[in-house]
């Protein structure tokens, strides 16, 4: 995963993929805000936010892809909760998996974020040859990796940060609570998702 920097010399290969890089916003220049730590967001909430299929994200959970930080499905009745970071990793899945890198390269791209901490993930560029993946942390990592080979591409983690911000500015979150032992918080949000669903018409 990890790129070995070298110091690159100033050649006009290299000065075309610092150019290209910029351009394609892959150089750290992003400025992220801590997200909520106690709110947790359901499942087609996190579907919505990171533009896939419930049927994904079901498939992800249970093969421990991603699984939901906040709170897991326990039982009849029982919601998951996903957190902001998982939201962002299953959104960097979906990407990765559109440009054809291999499930097998996928999960150890996500183990090895799962191991940062939420803020170093905002300076992180994952880059794939759509073979390999693999991680970046400075301009120089970047710009080697571009100057190195013309199929490869780069996802900016503050970027999809920003992105996934945006999509759940607009999108319901709730408190997450411990569940209660007499299932009562399902009973209540039960009943939110039935007052959304008569507002929503």
């Amino acid at each position: 995963m990890a790129v070995s920097s070298g110091e690159g010399k100033a050649t006009p290969e290299r000065h075309m993929a610092s150019q290209r890089a910029g351009e394609q916003g892959l150089l750290f220049d992003t400025r992220v805000s801590a997200p909520p730590e106690d709110v947790g967001y359901r499942g087609p909430t996190a579907c919505a936010a990171a533009g896939i299929t419930y049927r994904q994200l079901d498939y992800w959970a249970r093969t421990k892809l991603v699984e939901p930080s906040v709170r897991s499905a326990h039982g009849s009745g029982s919601q998951r909760l996903y957190s902001f970071r998982d939201i962002l990793v299953l959104k960097v899945v979906k990407r990765l998996l559109d440009t054809g890198v291999s499930l097998q390269q996928i999960r150890t791209a996500v183990s090895h974020l799962r191991d940062r901490g939420v803020q170093d993930l905002a300076q992180i560029t994952l880059m794939s040859d759509g073979v390999s993946v693999y991680e970046c942390t400075s301009a120089d990592e970047v710009v080697d990796l571009l100057q190195g080979g013309q199929g490869v591409f780069g996802i900016a983690l503050g970027r999809v940060w920003q992105e996934v911000e945006g999509s759940l500015a607009e999108l319901p979150g709730e408190r997450a609570a411990a569940a209660d032992d007499d299932g009562s918080e399902h009973l209540h949000d039960e009943l939110a998702n039935r007052r959304r669903a008569r507002r929503t018409g």
